[in-house]
């Protein structure tokens, strides 16, 4: 008796060994000599190019003019629309087969 109670605490030592081994603790000691710490010089930036002012360019001809096919620019928007004005049709013409069907209201 005492040898599997012996074995079933060794079981668990390994057990709770093997989970704090991958705790992944690092220790670290440095020795070192302490050294003065230099700094790099500072960089050099170019200055701006200078800003030049040039005239706009010249437009020959009348404006130009945005074409709209259909007067729908956005796919969404149109089927959401067409959905929905379906689904009151829909809705509607359920509504009078029942009004025909009970006799009216």
């Amino acid at each position: 008796m005492n040898k599997k109670i012996f074995g079933a605490a060794l079981g668990l030592a390994a057990l709770a060994a093997s989970t704090a081994a991958s705790a992944h603790v690092d220790i670290g000691v440095g020795i070192g000599i302490p050294v003065g710490v230099y700094a790099p010089a500072e960089p050099v930036y170019a200055p701006p190019p200078p800003v030049v002012y040039a005239p706009p360019p010249a437009v020959y001809g009348p404006p130009p003019v945005a074409v709209v096919y259909g007067g729908d620019d956005d796919w969404r928007a149109r089927e959401w629309r067409e959905r929905r004005e379906w689904r009151e049709r829909e809705w509607r013409r359920r509504e009078w087969r029942e009004r025909e069907h009970w006799g009216g209201y």
